[in-house]
Formats: C-alpha cells, sequence, structure tokens
C-alpha cells in the first residue's frame, strides 16, 4: 500500500501541483464539500489564497486531511496572517495535507506513512482508537467526495 501511494503520489503531483482559481465550487467535490461547510471557512479562505480550489475541484482522486477553523486558530494570529499571505509557502503547507490517492479510515490505519502531494511523507499512528496524522487527531473520517476522500483534523499540519 506505501508503495501504491507513493506511485500514485509521484503520479499526481503535476495535476496537484498545476491546480489554481478561487471560484466556489458545487457538486461533491473535495472542494465543495470544504465550500459548502462553515467549520472549513478558513481552509477555504486559504485554499483560495493558493490557487488551490481547481486542483479539489477536479478528478483527483485526492485524500485530505482537512484541518478546521479551530485548527487554524491554533495558529498565533500574526503566524497565520503571514502564511496566508506567503502563496508558496501556504501552497507547500496545504498541498502537505494532500495524499493522492482516495485513502479510506480503514486503509489509514494500517500505514505509518503516507507520502503528500508536497513531497514530505506523514506520519500516521493508530492507538487506543485514537488516529493521529503527526501531531493532528483525526475527529471525523471517510467524508465521500466525488474525486476523493476527507478526514478532518483538529490541528494544522506543518512540514518539516
Amino acid at each position: 500500500m506505501k508503495r501504491i501511494l507513493a506511485m500514485t503520489a509521484l503520479m499526481c503531483s503535476t495535476t496537484v501541483l498545476a491546480g489554481g482559481g478561487s471560484v466556489v465550487p458545487s457538486g461533491r467535490t473535495i472542494a465543495a464539500i470544504v465550500a459548502n461547510d462553515p467549520n472549513f471557512s478558513t481552509l477555504l479562505s486559504a485554499l483560495q489564497a493558493a490557487g488551490l480550489v481547481d486542483t479539489l475541484n477536479s478528478a483527483g482522486p485526492f485524500t485530505v486531511f482537512a484541518p478546521t477553523n479551530a485548527a487554524f486558530a491554533k495558529i498565533p494570529q500574526a503566524d497565520l496572517q503571514a502564511l496566508l499571505n506567503d502563496r508558496e509557502k501556504l501552497r507547500a503547507v496545504l498541498l502537505y495535507h494532500v495524499v493522492p490517492g482516495r485513502v479510506t479510515s480503514t486503509q489509514v490505519t494500517k500505514l505509518s506513512t503516507a507520502t503528500t502531494a508536497q513531497g514530505d511523507s506523514l506520519n500516521i499512528s493508530a492507538m487506543n482508537g485514537a488516529v493521529m496524522i503527526n501531531d493532528a487527531r483525526v475527529t471525523r473520517v471517510d467524508i465521500g467526495a466525488s474525486n476523493g476522500v476527507i478526514h478532518v483534523i483538529d490541528t494544522v499540519l506543518m512540514p518539516k
């Protein structure tokens, strides 16, 4: 499975990096689900600022570890504003939340790492009923989208 994820990441990285746009999508794509859920309004703003809405509205498939507004609120306001104003760094952070391919919660719990669209790996651990992605706790799983799946996390993931 790890090898499949790594190969998928390599094949899809060009598509992920080519995305853009700031139009609010409709339908059941990952971008549309994020756009229509008020708990993801900060994530939507970040995706728009980074030009990644069209990417998450495309065919995919993608697995997104989606931080909520509360997750973004853990970042000091000045740091968050600086991140939102630095498009290149923002894209890197957001792509670090995306794993190319559709990875369900059952599959996630069997992994120890996953390669992201940004290029670095996420550490995955499952213990006592909790799934952790790096230092973020998965709080909701398997939100199905026409182009992948969303798993909600409580902390924004930062690449190395």
